[in-house]
């Protein structure tokens, strides 16, 4: 029986690990499905063994040799090597078992943007091609993505089922498309990209607040595209914009893993190289000429907090700005939301209130936990400490990561005894 102490930590390597295993395993099996198939069985062997002999020392290595393993012995009962020679004649790639070994133990690095571009097919739907990119590379579970979506679980699961079908029935390459090819799926890569470093900075589910590692794979993946891209100023925008975010992941935690808000944060801790880097991108996608791309916007919010030492020197009144020139290009009600945010910031509280209430009733964002969360801070900010701390305990219900919800709980116990007070 799995202890839950073992079980978590299970989970969270193969968060980490499992985008590296799936793509590995494309590479040689060629059908993305199925890859995840047995990615899965080496997960599944994991939990039955890990808790018996303790977790491995290097376990994302135990976990690409068990997958190995069930790769070789699917070709051997499939006899899915002479299958292949007519499937992959045109580039005369003809795997034997050795191939398989040799392929699994190489640098696979490439291979993550070889998923990407892949999931990222024209074939497939805009939501189809980020649904299936986030379970494969990020690891989230069809309920975290319909979450992202603000959909329901059973259409993203079925986007999922279809997409996997179609990319196996179309016989998609495994590779990174010609300059020519690019473009047409190039603006589904950049969410996905963009998703994936979000659920890094700001993870959906989970004992951790934040999950470090898939915001350098998101940063490491923008870094890769803008050298193949180097003209698309959005490429550009989205790496800034990465940069910039992860300058401050390490201010974003306690030593013990509670959340720490922006507003609370060490800037003097900040990461000054990434910070340098961002903005240099920032400006490149700039002088590419086009500052107001979706990416190049956020990317030039963030270089307002980035560059203001303190949380006074902060420029409110241009984020704000920003933030309306990006609902022109993005129409959102988060983007609306954290528009209120800055208007709260440079106005005060009252204002950003306002904007709140009018999109409360707004359908999708009727299990978006912020909405609460933002409105019970405009509330404790006006002295409206009864209705706040109901906001905070109605955002907790509803955020699936512990540690925001320990935020959320403590912000409405402050609310509480102001309210006492």
């Amino acid at each position: 029986m799995t202890m839950p102490g073992t079980k978590r930590t299970i989970d969270a390597i193969w968060r980490m690990e499992s985008a590296k295993l799936i793509a590995a395993l494309t590479r040689i099996v060629r059908d993305v499905g199925l890859a995840e198939d047995l990615a899965h069985d080496a997960l599944v062997t994991a939990l039955e063994k890990w808790p018996e002999t303790g977790i491995p020392e290097k376990p994302g290595a135990w976990l690409m040799t068990t997958a190995k393993r069930r790769a070789i012995d699917f070709l051997r009962r499939n006899k899915l090597r002479d299958q292949k020679y007519a499937e992959l004649a045109y580039d005369r790639e003809l795997y034997t078992e050795d191939d398989v070994d040799e392929a699994l133990d190489k640098e696979i690095d490439d291979d993550l943007l070889r998923l990407i571009f892949m999931t990222c097919h024209p074939i497939l739907s805009q939501e189809a091609r980020v649904a299936l990119t986030l379970r494969l590379l990020c690891g989230l579970t069809t309920d975290e993505i319909a979450r992202s979506f603000i959909t329901s679980e059973s259409t993203i699961a079925q986007r999922i089922v279809r997409a996997k079908r179609t990319l196996r029935s179309a016989n998609i390459p495994f590779e990174v498309p010609t300059r020519e090819e690019l473009n047409a799926r190039l603006s589904a890569v950049l969410k996905v990209i963009y998703i994936m470093f979000n659920e890094g900075y700001s993870a959906t589910s989970g004992d951790d607040w934040i999950r470090p590692l898939l915001c350098q794979e998101a940063l490491r993946l923008g870094r890769m595209i803008a050298e193949i891209i180097p003209d698309e100023p959005e490429v550009h925008g989205l790496v800034a914009l990465m940069e910039l975010q992860s300058s401050r992941l390490k201010t974003r935690v306690s030593p013990t893993g509670e959340p720490i808000l922006l507003m609370d944060q060490n800037r003097a801790k900040w990461d000054q190289l990434l910070i340098r880097r961002g903005l240099a991108a920032l400006e490149r996608s700039q002088q590419l000429g086009n500052a107001r791309g979706p990416y190049t916007l956020q990317a030039a919010i963030s270089a307002c907090h980035a560059q203001a030492r303190t949380v006074e020197e902060t420029n409110w009144t241009r984020i704000a700005a920003l933030y309306e020139a990006l609902a022109t290009v993005m129409p959102s009600p988060i983007v609306e939301l954290n528009r209120a945010v800055a208007i709260s910031m440079a106005f005060g509280p009252a204002y950003g209130l306002q904007i709140v209430d009018e999109i409360s009733t707004e359908p999708s964002l009727k299990d978006y936990h912020l909405l609460p969360s933002i409105r019970g801070d405009f509330l404790m900010k006006l002295g409206r400490f009864k209705e706040a701390r109901a906001e905070f305990e109605k955002a907790a219900s509803m955020t699936r990561n512990v540690r925001e919800k320990e935020l959320l709980l403590k912000r409405a116990a402050e609310c509480e005894s102001d309210e006492k007070g």
